[in-house]
């Protein structure tokens, strides 16, 4: 069964019809690209699958249960974690603080007045732990608004891992960055779905990336599913070719 499923999802804003019978299926483990030129409704897919307006029609489904109507914070909790557009970290915090933050909440433990030594061995183990698996520990102590685009963009990612993501969205995930940045980010998010198994989708404008890690690609055009398949199969899609591989996408 797959863990993500949109059944005929339509989105309509007034007299704006920003996605027409949208149906995918994206299966445990896989790493799945979301690709199209601007306006294509790729944020209103994302928008919709993490909770921030229901579909105007269709269904979706996570892992088996309908989500259509279950708000943002529900759907965290059920381990649909997104990532957006532009950064959201705590640029005053250092990096080691950004998720110690982010594993309090994800712990319930946020707003205890107090902890015992034993939870804030917990606590600081489970940063230890988030930190090595995102590759910043060694900036553990940097305060984040000081970091490299790249590395806030790592440790954000690292803030989203603090919930244990069934389904991770990366809105983006390169933007802005340069080649190495580029090259570290990707390589990041290969080894959290290939090594920690964690199901991915991403929007991507650079299609080396996308024909590089990606396990399929959907193709969005104008508000429809233009393409579906390996990165292969939409190199070679003439309906894709024609609309705009080749070009900024």
């Amino acid at each position: 069964m797959s863990l993500l499923k949109l059944d005929s999802v339509s989105r309509r804003f007034g007299a704006l019809q920003a996605l027409s019978d949208i149906s995918i299926e994206v299966a445990r483990g896989e790493l799945r690209a979301i690709i199209g030129p601007n306006g294509a409704g790729k944020t209103t897919l994302f928008n919709l699958i993490s909770g921030f307006f229901p579909p105007s029609s269709g269904e979706i489904l996570f892992d088996g249960e309908r989500i259509s109507r279950v708000n943002p914070a529900s759907l965290v909790k059920r381990g649909i974690i997104r990532t957006f557009q532009i950064t959201e970290i705590f640029l005053s915090l250092s990096v080691y603080e950004n998720l110690r933050v982010a594993a309090e909440v994800a712990m319930g433990v946020g707003h205890r007045p107090w902890m015992t030594r034993a939870l804030r061995a917990r606590i600081d183990e489970r940063v230890q732990e988030l930190m090595d698996l995102v590759g910043i520990a060694s900036k553990a102590d940097r305060i984040a608004g000081e970091l490299s685009h790249g590395d806030q963009r790592v440790v954000e990612i690292g803030i989203a891992l603090s919930r244990s993501p069934k389904l991770l969205l990366l809105d983006e995930p390169t933007a802005g960055m340069g080649d190495e940045e580029t090259h570290i980010m990707t390589a990041l998010i290969r080894r959290l779905n290939k090594g920690q198994g964690i199901t991915t989708l991403f929007v991507e404008h650079d299609m080396e990336i996308v024909f590089g890690i990606a396990d399929r690609i959907t193709v969005l055009d104008n508000g429809h599913m233009l393409a579906e398949g390996t990165a292969h199969e939409i190199a070679h899609n003439p309906k894709v070719q024609a609309a705009y591989l080749g070009q900024a996408v």
